[in-house]
C-alpha cells in the first residue's frame, strides 16, 4: 500500500462517516473498542482450526477472514486519523525498534521475547 492509497482510504473513511453523521461516535476510545471487537471476530475465524487448516482456508471462510481483516484495517486507519498520526510512519518506526530489540543474528528461529535474551 502506498502512502497515497492510505491517504485516499483515510479520506474516504472520513467522508463515509461524515455522510452518516457518525463522526460524533468515532472517539478514539470507541474506535479502539470497535477495533478490538473486530480483531476478536477475525481471531474467531481461526478458532479450533489446525495449523494446516488455518493456512488452507475454504473459500467461504477466506471471504469472512478478508472481511474481518478489512474491518480491522479500517478501524485502525480511522483511529490514526482521529489522533492525527501517520500510520505508515509509526509502523516503520516500530519495525526499526523491533529490529534493535530482536537482532536477526541473535533471535533467528526463536520465539522468545526480547527480555528473555
Amino acid at each position: 500500500m502506498t502512502q497515497d492509497s492510505l491517504q485516499e482510504l483515510t479520506l474516504r473513511l472520513r467522508q463515509f462517516a461524515s455522510e452518516r453523521d457518525w463522526d460524533r461516535f468515532h472517539s478514539p476510545k470507541n474506535l479502539a473498542m470497535a477495533l478490538t471487537g473486530e480483531a476478536g471476530e477475525l481471531a474467531a475465524e481461526f478458532q479450533w482450526l489446525t495449523e494446516s487448516e488455518s493456512q488452507e482456508l475454504d473459500p467461504e471462510r477466506l471471504i469472512r477472514v478478508q472481511q474481518e481483516a478489512a474491518d480491522v484495517l479500517l478501524y485502525l486507519i480511522r483511529l490514526s486519523d482521529k489522533l492525527r498520526f501517520d500510520l505508515l510512519e509509526v509502523a516503520n518506526q516500530k519495525i526499526e525498534l523491533n529490529a534493535r530489540k530482536y537482532p536477526a543474528d541473535q533471535v533467528r528461529g526463536s520465539a522468545r521475547k526480547y527480555t528473555e535474551y
